[in-house]
C-alpha cells in the first residue's frame, strides 16, 4: 500500500457525513493512489474490483455481488431500517485510459500505456468511502446499492451492467454518478436538470470514385476532391439547419486515402471519420439525416458516391429534474449555497452513465477538483486531487440518508 502524503483534508464541509469520513482520509488516499499505480482498461479491471471487494469486507458492507457487466461489482448496505422498502443507487467508475503517463510522482502508473487520466481511481476511492460511512452509521431507512462499473471510456460499461440484470436484481428507484471537474474549484459542485452531457455518435464516410494518374485527372473521379468538400459543407448542417438555441457539434476528426508515397497516384477510395455530439433525439435525428442527404449529393455531383455509416454509442446523459433539484439540495448542505452551481453549462463530451438515466430517474453531477496548475482530463500529466476525496464520500452518503430518512420511533 502506498503511503499519503496527507494525514487530513485541506477541504471542509458541513455536517456528520464529512466530519467521520475525514477520519480516514488518509486511507482513502492510500486506496486512490494504489488503483491510479495499477490502471485497467474497460472489462479487465480485475485488480480494480479485486482491491473493492476486499474494502468492501473490510468496510462490513452486507453483501458484494460480482461479475455483473463482467467485471463489474456491487455492494449492499442496509439501513437500521428497512420499513421504508426504498433502494437508492450509487456509481462509481472503475476503468482507465489507453495513454503514457507522463507525471514523476511515485503513484504514477505502473503499466505501460496507461494511466488514470479522467479520475476513476478517484471516484472509486470515493465511493469506498461512502460504503464505510454507511456501512458504520447505517443512518438511513432503506438499501444503499453501490455500484462500481467498469469500462465507461467507450466500452459502455453501464449497459453491459444493465443488460446483466443490474437493475432487476436492485430495483433502485434513483441512481447517482458524479465526475471530478478541474473546470470547478474544490469544495464546489455543480449539475442542471436535463441534458448534462452530449450524445456521442461515431460517423464514418466511404467515398467511392474512380482512380487515376494525378496528370490525367480528367479521367478519374477523385475521392480526395470529393472529401474536401464533404469536410467543408457538413459545417453548413449546425449553422444552416439547428436552431440557434439548440446545440450540435460535427466534427470530422480522420481522413484516409491513398498512399504519401505516390504522389501522383489518385485513389479510388476515400475514407472520412468523425463524431456528432447533440442533446437531444430530435437533434440527433436531423443531424444523422442532413449528413446522409449532403454527402451523397455532393458525391453525386462529382460522379462518385458516398456512404454514411452513422453509429449511435452513448445517448446524452440526461438528469430528471427532481432528482437534479435534490442532488443540489444535498450539495448545498455540505457545502453551502454559494459553491453549488445548480445551472453548470453541458459539456460536449460523452458518458455512459447516460444508460442508467434511460432507465432510472437520477443525477450525474461535477465535483470540482481544479486549481493552480491544475490538468483537464484526458491529459497525460493529470492527478486526481485528493483533498475532495471526503467531500465527494460524503456527498455519495448524503444523498442515501437525506433520500431515505430514519422514521421518527
Amino acid at each position: 500500500m502506498l503511503a499519503p502524503a496527507v494525514t487530513a483534508p485541506r477541504l471542509k464541509a458541513n455536517g456528520r457525513a464529512f466530519a467521520h469520513i475525514a477520519q480516514y482520509h488518509p486511507e482513502l488516499v492510500a486506496l486512490r493512489r494504489d488503483l491510479h499505480a495499477h490502471p485497467e482498461l474497460g472489462f479487465e479491471e480485475v485488480y480494480t474490483a479485486a482491491r473493492v471487494q476486499e474494502a468492501l469486507r473490510v468496510c462490513g458492507v452486507d453483501e458484494i455481488h460480482t461479475g455483473i457487466g463482467k467485471t463489474g461489482v456491487v455492494g449492499i448496505v442496509h439501513g437500521q431500517g428497512r420499513a421504508s422498502g426504498r433502494m437508492i443507487g450509487l456509481r462509481a467508475d472503475m476503468d482507465a485510459l489507453t495513454m503514457t503517463e507522463h507525471n514523476e510522482f511515485a503513484w504514477k502508473s505502473t503499466r505501460n500505456g496507461m494511466m488514470h487520466g479522467c479520475g476513476h481511481d478517484g471516484h472509486t476511492a470515493m465511493l469506498v468511502g461512502a460504503a464505510r460511512y454507511l456501512a458504520e452509521t447505517r443512518n438511513f431507512d432503506g438499501t444503499a446499492v453501490l455500484i462500481f462499473q467498469p469500462g465507461e471510456e467507450g466500452f459502455a460499461g453501464a449497459r453491459a451492467m444493465i443488460e446483466d440484470g443490474l437493475f432487476e436484481r436492485f430495483p433502485v428507484e434513483a441512481v447517482y454518478g458524479m465526475h471530478n471537474w478541474p473546470g470547478l474549484r474544490p469544495g464546489k459542485i455543480g449539475l442542471t436538470p436535463g441534458p448534462m452531457m452530449a450524445a456521442a455518435d461515431k460517423v464514418t464516410i466511404e467515398i467511392t470514385g474512380k482512380g487515376g494518374h494525378g496528370a490525367h485527372a480528367y479521367l478519374a473521379t477523385d475521392p480526395v476532391l470529393v472529401a474536401a468538400h464533404i469536410i467543408t459543407a457538413v459545417q453548413s448542417i449546425v449553422s444552416r439547419n439547428v436552431r440557434p438555441l439548440d446545440s450540435a457539434v460535427v466534427s470530422l476528426c480522420a481522413m484516409q486515402a491513398g498512399d504519401v508515397h505516390a504522389m501522383s497516384v489518385i485513389p479510388g477510395k476515400a475514407t472520412l471519420v468523425g463524431t456528432v455530439r447533440t442533446f437531444t433525439a430530435e437533434v440527433q435525428e436531423l443531424v444523422e439525416r442532413r449528413l446522409t442527404e449532403l454527402c451523397s449529393a455532393i458525391a453525386l455531383g462529382f460522379g462518385a458516391t458516398a456512404k454514411v455509416n452513422y453509429e449511435r454509442i452513448y445517448p446524452a446523459t440526461t438528469n430528471t429534474l427532481r432528482e437534479a433539484m435534490f442532488a443540489a439540495d444535498v450539495a448545498q448542505s455540505l457545502v453551502g449555497a454559494e459553491q453549488v452551481v445548480r445551472d453548470l453549462d453541458p459539456s460536449m463530451g460523452a458518458e455512459d452513465f447516460s444508460f442508467m438515466l434511460q432507465v432510472k430517474p437520477g443525477a450525474y453531477m461535477r465535483i470540482g477538483q481544479g486549481g493552480e496548475g491544475s490538468c483537464m482530463l484526458h491529459n497525460s500529466r493529470y492527478d486526481f486531487n485528493d483533498d475532495i476525496l471526503p467531500l465527494g464520500s460524503a456527498l455519495h452518503a448524503s444523498l442515501v440518508e437525506q433520500s431515505m430518512p430514519l422514521q421518527p420511533a
